[in-house]
């Protein structure tokens, strides 16, 4: 073929086609060429008339069905019948046509960028093909029809699914069943139906009761409990139709709402209190849901719980005396179940609650009261009180429980007056004389209370005036239901045993024994012979120092009512609207104006009344339990601080105001306050800062120590006026002193500096020892333990045979503080030689002088021994620079050993030398005493042994 197409050439040269020669010039050339190509270049090229393309994102081979090939009918024509090219109409079209074989017309289809299926996914454009003309050069050339191409980009799963929202959030209510919770939706980027839709979605958390369905619907699959769980997080991811999972998954939270019931919100079920922060609110953000509930009227009862704190509730424990005289109680009063003590011996075998001085009575103890603590016959007009806590009696048939019993001690069993329980009912026996009155009268008073057997702690007070008798319990006036009447008691002269906890039995049995045993717990019994106590005092007694408070009565509101009990542990307010009902439970508050209150646990109970708008059945509030937690309070450390060793002559001891031991005891007390550090950068530990605190005091016991005193030639003293003014008691016996009552620590301080000791015999005194120990709270909390020693100073016998060895002493209260020696001193303790020759010099030479006046001085101050001493009792033994006062300290009389009657001089002075010498880097004072010790040697060096060492009288030195 390629041979018949090339013998076309000569026919076409012969022809003169492409030569330039001829008359016509080049336009005759031109005219020429065109028939010659027509005549060889008959035909235009064919292609198909569409074409369906494929071709993969991010690839360049277009896959075109039918393939692309161009035919010519000039062929085997060269030029004429081959393909040259295919062109494509478009603007921006990605793709290009090329021609691979251009005898067979083969042609290609490539993409001349990477094509991306999600900016386009198919692409329509014109394509058509073109011979090769007649020559080499693109004349001539032939194109075919227009051919359309349709091209579809295939996708490829490049993108993962991704979540609309990064978090999902709904509310459910508890109880119930969802078909649908909340739906979440996941898109994908690809652009094919395979790749760009999400065909499953899964729940990734597991053990959660909730289930998602493929097009993202969340459900739970069991009832959900408020009570059990109240939110739920779960993790969801998502599938595309490739199961490419998304790239992250998103957070459902699913918050469980309660069932819509009537109740208070917002509060907190705990509630600290801090000691001394006052009042403190309670519930400061409550409120009451009523769902919607038509309510006319709520009553709210707030009640302080507080039956397990001490005496029901946080009050002062300091001893019944303190609290009777605090309250201004009339004086006079017995107090029948006092601490034990070596006065108080009837209470020793008492089950005993040491911290509040509560007894407890199990139904085998009783205490007899000794005859003369209580008078035998109490007058028409007396008083009886007591905190007790009484549960109900054991057994059917009940028997009385006495709780206080005056009966005869022998020979007959007649109960002259008694306050015992009987059934829960509480009575008064008194029985009178026939001597006072032959008639009928009453004699027994009975009270039926509940609180008697609630085994709750209350305050009982019986008001005598006969023939009335009044009950006042918790404070309230309680008049009796029953009063019988009795005849008087026969006269006799047996004698009569007053016994708490139990009645004694003297008569009608073989052997006189307790009988009829309470069953309960007891505190602060007394008796007040001859008169009654008032009301207020009454009110005082049974005060608590905590309770329920409300801040700004005036913000409550016209609408609200309330009222509180005497004690204000139960608040109960009343109103008809919710908002200011609201409002006034957020202003109740608790109060504790106690300085050092009772750590521990308070319970708190609401509980509400609601009455509704003509409605048969009205919503019901459940009540409300919460606890008060009362933090530790921070405790005090009291200290007694003062001249610990008193020396004093003979005649201040014999004289009419004696000693006086205390001068200048000072009573502190301090707490422990943690204190940051200065530089926030370090992370030292805080330090702890003493600061002081006032309170009170409630006793100071003075100890003698080493024997009790002598009454026939010794005694502690103190003027009755100094305890009086200030409002103080005190007892006072051989072992000792003891002041009570509640004060100040100032108050105790006076009267502690005037406590005196005198002795009528001080000659064969040697020293007395002394101890004090004070208390707050009954011993809640106790000062250290001060001891005294005081000595007597005697007047020194001098002569040429005895040895004085000390001139001054320094006494123990002024001796100076040491402090750690410096470099300075260091170095001058390694002085040379040379320097200490010379000190050597100048002490003997000052020991021979100090020799001749200290002779001298001994004398002088033998002759004025007497002179001075009665001066020093005027002046408190102040410091007389007139004529130094040698006195000998018996405390200080040793014989040594070592020294015999041959020593000389020459030895003394080596002594001294060695003294001097080894002392060089002490102070002046310590030289100084030295020296004087060796004048002594020196004077009196030859009388065998040291027999007594002279001392300063320093009764009356500042201190």
């Amino acid at each position: 073929m390629l041979t018949g197409r090339l013998c076309w050439v000569p026919l076409l040269l012969a022809l003169g086609v492409g030569s330039g020669s001829g008359g016509g010039g080049g336009g005759g050339g031109s005219r020429r060429r065109r028939l010659l190509a027509a005549k060889v270049n008959k035909h235009k090229p064919w292609i198909e008339t569409s074409y369906h393309g494929v071709i993969t994102e991010n690839n360049d081979t277009v896959i075109l069905d039918p393939p692309l090939v161009a035919l010519d009918k000039d062929a085997p024509v060269p030029f004429a019948g081959e393909i040259c090219a295919f062109k494509i109409h478009g603007q921006e079209l990605p793709f290009e046509a090329v021609v691979l074989n251009k005898t067979s017309g083969e042609g290609r289809l490539r993409a001349k960028s990477p094509i991306d299926c999600e900016l386009q996914k198919e692409y329509t454009f014109i394509i058509q093909a073109y011979d090769c003309g007649v020559g080499p050069r693109e004349t001539a050339w032939k194109k075919s029809h227009k051919a359309v191409v349709h091209i579809q980009v295939k996708d490829v799963n490049e993108f993962a699914p991704t979540f609309k929202e990064p978090a999902y959030r709904a509310v459910v209510t508890e109880g119930k069943i969802y078909d649908s919770i909340l739906q979440v939706e996941a898109v994908d980027e690809d652009c094919s139906p395979q790749y760009s839709q999400i065909c499953n979605y899964e729940i990734i958390t597991t053990d959660v009761p909730f289930a998602i369905d493929k097009n993202g619907n969340i459900r739970n699959t069991e009832k959900l409990s408020y009570d059990k769980q109240r939110q739920y997080e779960i993790l969801v991811t998502a599938y595309d139709c490739g199961q490419k999972p998304a790239a992250q998954d998103t957070l459902v939270q699913v918050d469980v709402k309660p069932v819509c019931k009537p109740g208070w919100q917002d509060w907190t079920k705990r509630i600290e209190y801090q000691p001394g922060s006052g009042s403190m609110p309670l519930f400061p953000s409550i409120h009451l849901e009523t769902c919607d509930g038509a309510v006319s009227s709520i009553q709210i009862t707030t009640e302080l719980q507080t039956n397990y704190i001490g005496k029901g509730c946080d009050r002062e424990t300091y001893s019944e005396r303190s609290l009777q005289k605090l309250c201004g109680a009339s004086s006079g009063i017995i107090d029948l179940l006092p601490s034990p003590s070596a006065a108080t011996n009837w209470t020793a075998g008492l089950l005993v609650d040491s911290s509040e001085m509560i007894f407890q009575f199990d139904g085998r103890q009783g205490a007899k009261i000794p005859d003369e603590i209580v008078p035998k016959n109490l007058t028409d007009q007396f008083t009886i009180t007591m905190w007790m806590k009484h549960g109900p009696s054991p057994g059917v048939r009940a028997e009385k429980e006495t709780i206080l019993c005056n009966s005869d001690k022998t020979e007959m069993n007649r109960h002259h007056y008694a306050l015992y329980v009987h059934n829960c009912r509480l009575v008064f026996l008194l029985r009178k004389d026939f001597d006072q009155a032959d008639t009928f009268r009453p004699a027994e008073f009975h009270w039926k209370l509940d609180q008697i057997c609630d085994k709750e702690w209350h305050y009982y007070v019986i008001n005598v005036e006969f023939p009335v008798v009044t009950l006042y319990m918790d404070g309230a006036t309680y008049e009796p239901y029953l009063v019988t009447n009795d005849w008087p008691i026969h006269p006799s002269h047996i004698a009569m045993q007053l016994t708490v906890g139990a009645c004694w039995q003297g008569g009608e049995v073989t052997k006189p024994r307790f009988a009829q045993f309470f069953h309960g717990s007891l505190a602060s019994l007394t008796i007040r012979p001859g008169k009654m106590e008032s009301q207020k005092v009454i009110s005082c007694l049974q005060a608590c120092k905590e309770g329920l408070d409300i801040n700004s009565l005036e913000s409550l509101g016209q609408g609200i009512k309330y009222h509180f009990n005497p004690s204000q542990s139960v608040l109960v307010m009343e109103g008809d609207d919710i908002g200011n009902i609201n409002r006034a439970l957020q202003k109740v508050s608790y109060i504790n104006s106690r300085q050092f209150p009772t750590a521990g646990v308070r319970r708190l109970r609401v509980s509400s009344k609601v009455q509704c708008f003509g409605e048969d059945v009205c919503i019901s509030v459940p009540d409300m339990d919460a606890y008060v937690m009362v933090l530790q309070a921070i405790e005090p450390q009291i200290s007694l601080r003062g001249t610990d060793h008193l020396w004093r002559p003979t005649t201040q001891f014999e004289s009419a105001r004696g000693v006086t031991l205390f001068p200048d005891l000072k009573i502190v007390s301090t707490f422990a306050k943690a204190e940051a550090p200065g530089d926030l950068r370090t992370t030292a530990p805080k330090s702890a800062v003493l600061e002081e605190m006032l309170h009170n005091l409630d006793f100071c016991d003075i100890l003698v120590l080493g024997g009790d005193l002598d009454p026939r030639q010794e005694c502690l003293e103190l003027n009755h006026s100094e305890l009086h003014q200030r409002h103080l008691d005190a007892t006072n016996s051989t072992a000792g002193y003891s002041i009570y009552g509640v004060g100040s620590m100032s108050r105790y301080e006076q009267v502690l500096h005037h406590i005196r000791y005198r002795n009528w015999h001080p000659g064969s005194l040697e020293t007395r020892r002394f101890r004090i120990k004070c208390s707050e709270l009954n011993g809640r909390y106790t000062s250290n333990e001060f001891n005294l020693e005081v000595s007597v100073l005697r007047e020194a016998r001098v002569s040429d045979k005895e040895h004085v060895n000390h001139l001054i002493v320094q006494p123990p209260f002024l001796q100076s503080v040491h402090h750690p020696e410096s470099q300075g001193s260091i170095q001058h303790s390694s002085v040379v030689p040379s320097i200490a020759t010379v000190v050597i010099i100048i002490s003997v030479c000052m020991l021979v002088f100090v020799v001749a006046m200290g002779v001298y001085r001994v004398r002088i101050a033998h002759q004025h021994f007497t002179q001075e001493a009665e001066a020093a009792k005027e002046a408190e033994m102040d410091w007389d620079d007139s004529a130094l006062t040698i006195t000998v300290n018996p405390m200080e009389k040793h014989e040594e050993p070592g020294h015999g009657e041959e020593e000389t001089e020459e030895e003394e002075e080596e002594e001294v030398e060695e003294d001097v010498s080894s002392s060089s880097s002490e102070s002046e004072d310590s030289e100084e005493e030295e020296e004087e010790e060796g004048v002594g040697r020196g004077r009196h060096g030859q009388s065998g042994a040291r027999h007594t060492q002279l001392e300063w009288d320093d009764s009356a030195l500042p201190y």
